[in-house]
């Protein structure tokens, strides 16, 4: 593993600092509340921190897929939902910079350098993780393309400045006909619906939109009719890391929370014995273990090599250690633990293994992998071999 240069640490350090001036303080309010947390932006907006993707070109910060995850693991530290605010916005933004052209992306991106944030919306109520059976269609009518359907399950979708957005151009195809536009909030047609009242990432704004005859200018579709399926996959790709840097916070975090709790309860003179510290220590090794995983995805994606395997078990493995973490160290503390506050954490952790692909799905990723290896021949028995 590569160690992390002067500055990455320093953004590291900052985002740490961020995190614990702006998010920790405010988290157990805004999950209690369920309200979005729209001070976050106003609070980030000095920083750029929701333009860290942009590449500096068009006034971002252009941080390395490592750096980010840096600080999105530091974001995930502080508050899951505030940091899946954030990374959702950056998943907006990958679709932009895989497929979109220099007009393209200075649209999209012009909102995030004043901290606006941006929004992916390929799931449907019908289709879930089968983006082709959705519904949503995008007929072209002289000079735009007039959008009509349901999207649900949007992550930003109720605060977005820009979207983008998934509907078929030729329905016949299935995922062969999908498309991939870019949609600025306000336009007559887009209909928003309630925000979700969920267990979990309480505060992160998530909606149900609809489509009314939507017009879009036809200079908004990203790469060509038909490359939408292309563009979501390339796109999650990229981003199923990130989710794993979030859950790597959240874990670390329940673990500090956790020992802080039994220095509290135990006199250093008569500290825990093995069994429990040997818990704590497996505890460690799985973070650890998730967060190598999740650095190496992310050297290999700024290598520009193959890492859509190891995107995949960033995720399942960061995810899963989230939920193993949590778990743990409710069991440790017992009766501490089972508060709202601390619960938080295991709520938020759940969600991390449905969203942005299941951990199913990553699991088909991964086998699929697998499977297409070449097969290596079983050496010959030799005569007299036992």
């Amino acid at each position: 593993m590569t160690p992390l240069n002067p500055d990455q640490l320093a953004i590291k350090q900052a985002a740490k600092d961020f995190v614990a001036k702006n998010i920790i303080p405010h988290a157990a309010e805004y999950d209690k509340s369920g309200e979005f947390h729209g001070y976050l932006l106003e609070a980030a907006q000095p920083s750029k921190i929701f333009a860290m993707a942009v590449p500096k070109e068009y006034g971002g910060l252009g941080y390395s897929p490592l750096t980010q995850a840096l600080v999105l693991e530091e974001w995930g530290y502080g508050c899951a939902a505030m940091g899946t605010t954030l990374s959702a916005s950056i998943l907006s933004m990958e679709a932009v910079l895989i497929a979109g052209n220099d007009d393209q992306k200075r649209l999209f991106f012009k909102p995030m350098l004043s901290a606006d944030i941006g929004a992916f919306a390929l799931t449907e109520p019908a289709a879930g993780s089968d983006a082709g059976a959705g519904v949503a269609t995008a007929v072209k009518s002289g000079h735009e393309y007039i959008l009509n359907g349901p999207k649900c399950w949007i992550t930003n979708g109720g605060k977005a400045a820009v979207y983008v957005v998934f509907a078929a151009t030729d329905p016949a195809k299935g995922v062969k006909g999908l498309s991939a536009f870019i949609v600025e909030r306000g336009l007559p047609g887009f209909i928003m619906g309630d925000e979700e009242d969920k267990l979990g990432l309480r505060s992160s704004n998530t909606v149900f939109f609809f489509m009314k005859d939507l017009h879009v200018p036809a200079s908004n579709l990203l790469g060509k009719e038909g490359d939408g399926m292309r563009i979501a996959m390339e796109t999650l790709d990229i981003a199923r890391p990130s989710i794993g840097a979030l859950a790597i916070g959240l874990a670390q975090r329940c673990l500090d929370e956790c020992v802080k709790h039994l220095h509290e309860r135990y006199p250093a003179t008569s500290y825990p014995g093995e069994t429990l510290q040997f818990d704590l220590a497996d505890m460690q090794i799985q973070i650890e273990a998730a967060r190598q995983a999740q650095h190496h995805t992310m050297v290999l994606r700024e290598a520009k090599l193959p890492f859509s395997m190891e995107s995949a078990v960033a995720k399942t493995l960061g995810t899963a250690v989230a939920m193993s973490v949590t778990t743990q160290a409710m069991r440790l503390m017992g009766s501490h633990a089972y508060t709202s506050e601390f619960g938080k954490f295991m709520r938020d952790a759940k969600v991390m293994q449905i969203y942005e692909g299941t951990n199913q799905i990553q699991r088909l990723v991964i086998a699929r992998s697998v499977l297409a290896r070449p097969k290596v021949a079983a050496p010959a028995m030799t005569a007299g071999a036992k």
